[in-house]
């Protein structure tokens, strides 16, 4: 997550209650500046979207919104960093307390339908149980303890692997490890490394065919992809995309990929869309900053996607890719 998305999710409220005082009509000054919008770099955009497409609300009310995960039986799970807590959230916006956990962050199942959660405040992931309960599957590397991991993702492998920024390391303790990491979780509980030469590592993703590993890194404002070997080590690793964009617009974070290898990425403004060889097809401007997304409904062409207050959904043409549902 953004620093400035921290700075702007704590900050939030107290920025609501000044604007009142200091500017009439101040609340309609976010619509004003930014809009739902498809924006076409290539024809081949609209092979992923319709050119009539409507962006809907699925829910509001939110504090800060991260880590979306759909479930077959028609929910979604949604981390609330502000509210320090993680939700489920049915059609018509209704939300259910899961658990109350200090500043969770990216979600995923993984191939036993567990779900697991970046766990800030714990520096962990965990498994969240269905009946809000957690536990911790690794909290440490040599001997010291993460920073703040942020985001997962489920490898062709099953194995586990999560990026371990800075970004919400809690303010007071001590960075343990002098670099911000990409790591793997075998079955067995065993960490390792896998690179560390991003300087705020984010969210990441794999390619459907295993063959890929995309990276991306908030402070370099890039996506980074790496060649995978068979016992999930990287290589070869080269810059596959950069997203620059001004002051409080947003930075690359979140990261989800279709069936046919196109990859959709958050950043500034909104949702970047890119096909395999890099090229920039086109972005989906956001009325609130995106943080994450994931791919939902019966046949996972829905992206569902998590913007600072709200979730809002949006169908595709394309079909989803979702690592853990891969046999």
């Amino acid at each position: 997550m953004d620093r400035v998305f921290r700075f702007r999710k704590i900050c939030l409220p107290i920025f609501l209650l000044l604007s009142t005082f200091l500017f009439s009509g101040s609340s309609n000054a976010q619509a004003l500046e930014r809009k739902f919008e498809l924006q076409a770099n290539s024809p081949e955009f609209w092979n992923l979207l319709e050119r009539n497409a409507k962006l809907d609300l699925f829910a509001g009310g939110f504090g800060f919104t991260e880590g979306p995960v759909w479930d077959e039986a028609g929910f979604l799970y949604v981390s609330d960093e502000t509210l320090n807590k993680i939700f489920r959230v049915y059609p018509g916006g209704r939300k259910e307390e899961v658990i109350s956990l200090g500043d969770p962050d990216g979600n995923t199942y993984d191939q036993k339908h567990r779900l697991l959660d970046c766990a800030s405040v714990l520096r962990a992931i965990i498994e969240v149980t269905p009946d809000g309960h957690y536990k911790i599957l690794a909290d440490h590397f040599e001997g010291k303890k993460f920073n703040s991991p942020n985001d997962v993702v489920v490898g062709p492998d099953g194995a586990i692997y999560f990026t371990d920024p800075t970004l919400d390391l809690v303010k007071g303790e001590k960075q343990e490890i002098p670099f911000q990491g990409v790591y793997r979780l075998d079955g067995k509980g065993k960490v390792r490394l896998l690179t560390k030469d991003l300087s705020q590592p984010n969210g990441l993703a794999f390619s459907p065919d295993g063959k890929r590993f995309y990276v991306d890194d908030s402070e370099q404002r890039n996506i980074r992809v790496y060649d995978v070997g068979r016992d999930g080590s990287l290589s070869n690793g080269r810059i596959f995309g950069e997203e620059p964009g001004g002051p409080h617009e947003g930075v690359p974070d979140g990261i989800k990929v279709d069936q046919s290898g196109n990859i959709f990425v958050t950043g500034p403004k909104g949702i970047w869309v890119w096909d395999p060889q890099g090229h920039h097809l086109g972005t989906i401007a956001m009325p609130e900053q995106p943080a994450n997304l994931a791919w939902g409904d019966e046949d996972y062409r829905t992206l569902y996607i998590t913007a600072t207050t709200s979730v809002y959904r949006l169908r595709t043409k394309a079909r989803g890719f979702v690592p853990y549902l891969k046999k």
